[in-house]
């Protein structure tokens, strides 16, 4: 970013560690520090809220709740609801940053005056002369550039990771250094407001129908009914366990079918494809690059990345990747690498 010291800058504060270390580490650089807290109108907010204002206190620094329940409803929550309910997999965490916190947060901060956002994620944002890139964080363990995949220009111009290259074991030494022992082994659950249940659970939690859509058949590739299920909404890609279908040789969840309210089972070499389309592709530099380029492919966080020739077509963009790839699920994203710099990313058609 350019010289800000002396200035204003909001932190998006969570009550974690990280974002809690990253409001310390901008006050040491000579930042006008003001925390910003979402409230996403989720069960136990009220705690966090009150665990915020105590961190905020320690550091010397305001802090101001901003509601965003009603858009983060609106724009995750039924997006995640209807992805599962149309037979594909979500990633609510994928969805959210760029609706959410690095859009709303980052719209009701500058609207303070407080020109750059700075949020916990363990990224780097580089000016390269031309643009700004997406770059993994140094603690590869961390690394959250995965779920900023669909951030822009516009964003990246206004937001700044001072986490980017620090290790997780170095934030929780700086968490001590100023004074916050009670972080370890707390971190953040990957669905904020799954608060740890399954996704029946949850929808039962909401008053929402577990079968809906409504109960049907398990089928094998081939077309044989095995068995029945309680709804699509209860399974993705990969799954093994609950489809209660013996057999010599396990069973696996190879496909959805909505339509036909078929839950669509094989076995372990059925999982395996060498190729994806990815629909509403975001490009971080504004613009598609030149295609066809071979890419590292992530196809979910925990992926290792795969390389693979990416290509634009009719039907979208088109990967490839040299060798197969296991579990290859529709719904999640798939997200474009050049090296450590992330060039985009889609939902896997």
């Amino acid at each position: 970013m350019t010289d800000l010291v002396g200035k204003n800058i909001g932190v998006a504060m969570s009550g974690g560690v990280d974002s809690t270390v990253t409001a310390a580490v901008l006050q040491q650089q000579g930042y006008v520090v003001r925390g910003f807290y979402m409230d996403l109108g989720l069960p136990g907010m009220e705690k966090q809220v009150i665990r915020v204002k105590e961190i905020a206190a320690q550091l010397g620094v305001e802090i101001e709740i901003i509601d965003l329940a009603q858009p983060f409803f609106e724009e995750v929550l039924h997006y995640f609801r209807n992805t599962y309910f149309s037979g594909r997999t979500p990633n609510p965490c994928v969805r959210c940053n760029p609706q959410i916190k690095f859009g709303r947060l980052l719209a009701e901060i500058q609207k303070r005056e407080f020109p750059v956002m700075a949020t916990g994620h363990y990224v780097r944002n580089v000016w390269n002369g031309s643009f700004w890139q997406l770059e993994k964080g140094i603690d590869r363990k961390k690394d959250q550039s995965y779920f900023l995949c669909r951030l822009g220009q516009e964003q990246l111009s206004h937001v700044t990771f001072p986490l980017g290259e620090l290790s997780k074991a170095r934030v929780y030494e700086m968490a001590a250094e100023q004074g916050f022992c009670d972080f370890s082994g707390k971190e953040s659950q990957d669905i904020c407001f799954m608060q740890g249940m399954s996704i029946r659970d949850y929808f039962s939690s909401e008053g929402i129908e577990s079968n809906t859509p409504a109960d049907g058949e398990i089928v094998t590739v081939s077309g044989d009914v095995v068995g029945r299920h309680q709804g699509i909404c209860g399974y993705t890609v990969g799954q093994r366990r609950g489809l209660g279908v013996p057999d010599k040789t396990p069973y696996y969840v190879v496909g959805l079918d909505a339509d036909r309210k078929q839950v669509i089972v094989g076995k372990e070499a059925d999982l395996w494809s060498d190729r994806l389309f990815i629909q509403d592709i975001s490009w971080v530099s504004d613009k598609p690059p030149e295609l066809p380029h071979v890419y590292t492919v992530k196809i979910r966080y925990r992926h290792d990345g795969a390389p693979a020739e990416v290509t634009m077509t009719e039907e979208g963009v088109k990967v490839v990747f040299d060798s197969p790839q296991r579990a290859i699920t529709p719904g999640q994203f798939a997200v474009l690498y050049d090296g450590n710099v992330v060039i985009g990313g889609g939902a896997i058609r």
